[in-house]
């Protein structure tokens, strides 16, 4: 039935050495625009309930609570998804993988504008989340395709700020549907879904499999680097016959970095969600009004996608290290949270906040491409799915209901007391991966080393 999904045989016409340089540029340039855009369309159908929630309450009579079961819903089971979905994105044909979940979520979030039954709603927001974890792991697996490491970090934190232009292209959408329709809401779920499913199609055209599919050497070869993992081993293979429950346990979950990426990831999610679920809650406790509070998340958000894709390129300038990187902005981190929540000054709390997006998003990018390239690339679908889980379940969880409840049981008191928890333990967790990466990229010199040294003898014993 899903014969589509699996994965192309390796071409057997191979593209002539003097143009691989060519073709491969073309391919990759497809590649980031696909995947950018693709996951900004992704963007517009999982953020279009959530920004049409008063409407959906004025018109279908919903209250605040049935509104957080749904979005609540929609956490859990993206969350769970993902892991498992990051698992048949490594095993499927990921160009067409990554499509056919976005025409799901379209097809899906179209149907909510059919319907004003809550149930039913809640139902179809579960399916849209399992076809909403479709998306990241087969971007993320592309991106480890077909980008050497020297250039992943710049790469990756361009795509991962596609989230940030989908959440303005969701407004936009739900600004041009209002226009054109009359305000109504049927229709705004529906140019929603149009305008991804025509973003989806144009992408699926230009975005490419694999290297080999098209006749081309795998990166590895092509960038003359080979990359390790903790073990020394090779992680250029891509495809690979073991299970799905075999790479769980060999790759993902006996591989120490793996988990402490995994938990840095995770704990950096509170302090994401910590700090922008309560701007508009937390804030007016310090003397904004309620508007400019809900101003304020909007540019915590916007003011991360320079910074992130700056110290992306910096994590490739140190030739990999991004754990450093990492570990200094969770430093820097620490120093804005003792101030966004002792300072009593406007000005200091508004900068201080432009600054954060950066901080938290920067890191959160670059641990997505650390947990990758801690796997073979046949388990990174999966190794983002994982990572993808205990963010969601487990951390965004734990910042919006856990500090819910605390706050109202202790007061605003308990929520920077669980924030600085979670940073601290981020930082603990980088300080031990500044460590294992650098003896990773320590190995990974030796061998490079001695590969071009083998390649240069050749060279010369051929002269």
């Amino acid at each position: 039935m899903f014969k589509f999904l699996k994965p192309s045989p390796d071409a057997t016409k191979l593209v002539p050495k003097d143009k691989i340089p060519s073709v491969y540029r073309r391919k990759q340039t497809g590649v980031i625009l696909a995947t950018c855009f693709t996951y900004l369309a992704y963007y517009i159908i999982r953020l279009i309930f959530t920004t049409e929630q008063k409407p959906v309450m004025k018109e279908y009579g919903f209250n605040i609570g049935q509104i957080g079961l749904i979005l609540s819903t929609f956490g859990i089971g993206y969350g769970v998804a993902k892991l498992f979905m990051g698992g048949l994105a490594d095993k499927s044909n990921t160009r067409v993988f990554l499509a056919f979940g976005l025409y799901l979520s379209c097809i899906f979030n179209a149907f909510l504008a059919f319907t004003k039954n809550f149930y039913l709603i809640l139902f179809l927001m579960l399916l849209i989340s399992i076809t909403q974890a479709m998306g990241a792991p087969a971007c993320q697996r592309e991106i480890s395709l077909w980008f050497a490491k020297k250039h992943r970090g710049v790469v990756f934190a361009v795509w991962a700020s596609a989230h940030n232009a989908g959440a303005f292209a969701c407004v936009a959408c739900i600004q041009i549907a209002t226009f054109l329709f009359s305000g109504s809401l049927p229709a705004v779920f529906l140019t929603a879904s149009v305008v991804s499913a025509i973003i989806a199609t144009i992408m699926l055209l230009i975005n490419s499999e694999r290297p080999e599919v098209a006749g081309l050497p795998n990166m590895a070869v092509y960038s003359g680097h080979v990359e390790l993992d903790e073990n020394g081993n090779s992680t250029a293979q891509e495809l690979s016959n073991k299970t799905f429950w075999q790479i769980l346990y060999q790759d993902i979950l006996c591989n120490k970095v793996v988990w402490a990426v995994t938990l840095t990831s995770m704990s950096i999610y509170i302090v994401r969600y910590g700090i922008m679920s309560w701007i508009p809650s937390y804030l007016p406790t310090k003397g904004f009004s309620v508007d400019w509070a809900k101003w304020l998340v909007g540019i915590f958000e916007l003011s991360a996608v320079p910074g992130v894709i700056i110290l992306g390129g910096i994590s490739d300038l140190l030739k990999g290290r991004r754990s450093l990187v990492c570990l200094i902005c969770v430093i820097c981190l620490i120093i804005c949270l003792i101030t966004y929540f002792t300072s009593t000054s406007h000005a200091v709390i508004v900068a201080v906040l432009f600054i954060m997006g950066s901080l938290i998003y920067a890191p959160l990018s670059l641990v997505g491409l650390m947990v990758n390239e801690a796997v073979p690339n046949y388990a990174v679908g999966l190794s983002t799915g994982f990572m993808g889980f205990f963010q969601y379940v487990f951390g965004e969880t734990a910042a919006t209901a856990l500090i819910g409840q605390l706050v109202n049981r202790f007061g605003w008191g308990a929520s920077s007391v669980t924030i600085y928890v979670a940073a601290g333990a981020a930082f603990l967790l980088l300080v031990y991966l500044v460590f294992k990466e650098r003896h990773i990229l320590r190995m990974e010199a030796k061998v490079n080393a001695a590969d071009h040294a083998k390649e240069n003898n050749g060279e010369n014993a051929q002269n």
